[in-house]
């Protein structure tokens, strides 16, 4: 048995930290399994020494940000826990032009950047809120920056979930622009406006359907195929045989997303299949506990996964 002790400086960083009815310390307990008790200004916590360890990085951490924002929502002490209980500290990604180093918040992100890193084809699978799009597109900047690719592609099909845009006004870049929106939305985060509008004029980044890759060589380039579930299988066999020299190439989706036809097969699933025994290839899929958006985001997934017949009863 291990125990530590934590000061606090005031009660109202006490009250931040522990949570309306102490439901952010019941958190830590639960997940760690440690005993925390609370006297005279001092966090105790007793438990075995690794997860004391854990336990009290966590509550150091939460500990600042309360003395720093005066409140803690419970989302944030999941992420958290997330972080010190996996082992996804030494992966990080640097985006050297915003000053920002990206880390891994789940030991699944951190296996998918190594994977990234080691592979010149992965495919990315798992529920919406995992970073599959947001760590790729990381990744990709970060390449560009240090100069291992000359261009970055971002890839996206054309499938309408359950919408007509069709009739939408504009011309076709402006038909095509919500399709390719999220990706543009991550790369926002990684770069400023001006230099994505400089990289986008001068062909360094490219936003394209999947239709329009057809017939193209990408040399030293980045690619990122988003939304790959909606692909048919002779768009992804069009699609992978894009890769030219000197290129890497990560693939995501999720296979209970699937917005194409009824009956038509999904080329993410069919390739998952067929390449799962090639040489540098590396399939990485990602779960519920892998959700780092709203907490609620989890709760969301795993009612829509639910047998039915479990609902109704």
């Amino acid at each position: 048995m291990t125990e530590a002790t934590i000061s606090l400086i005031d009660d109202a960083s006490a009250l931040s930290l522990f949570g309306a009815c102490d439901q952010h310390l019941r958190q830590i307990r639960d997940t760690l399994s440690v005993h925390i008790t609370h006297r005279e200004g001092k966090i105790r916590v007793a438990g075995e020494e690794n997860d004391v360890v854990r336990a009290t990085e966590a509550l150091e951490e939460l500990k600042s940000l309360a003395e720093k924002k005066g409140s803690i929502a419970p989302e944030t002490v999941s992420e958290v826990l997330a972080r010190v209980t996996s082992n996804a500290t030494s992966a990080t990604v640097e985006i050297q032009q915003v000053g920002r180093v990206i880390k891994p918040r789940t030991e699944g992100q951190s296996d998918y950047i190594e994977a990234i890193r080691t592979h010149d084809l992965v495919f990315a699978i798992g529920p919406a809120g995992t970073g599959k799009t947001y760590l790729a597109v990381a990744l990709a900047v970060e390449a560009l920056k240090q100069q291992f690719i000359r261009k970055i592609v971002l890839v996206r099909p054309a499938v309408e979930a359950g919408e007509s845009l069709g009739f939408l006004p504009g011309d076709l870049q402006a038909k095509i622009n919500p399709y390719l929106r999220p990706l543009l939305d991550a790369l926002r985060e990684m770069m400023d406006y001006e230099q994505i509008k400089r990289y986008t004029e001068q062909d360094i980044i490219e936003m394209v359907p999947l239709a329009y890759m057809r017939g193209r060589t990408l040399n030293e380039s980045f690619i990122i195929l988003d939304e790959a579930q909606n692909t048919t299988v002779s768009q992804m066999k069009m699609f992978l045989t894009r890769m030219g020299r000197g290129s890497k190439v990560v693939v995501s989706g999720d296979i209970t997303q699937v917005d194409l036809p009824a009956h038509t097969r999904s080329g993410l699933s069919d390739a998952l299949t067929r390449l799962k025994n090639i040489s540098g290839f590396q399939g990485i899929r990602l779960t519920n506990a892998d959700i780092v958006r709203h907490r609620l985001v989890q709760d969301i997934v795993r009612a829509y996964d639910e047998n039915p017949k479990k609902r109704r009863s």
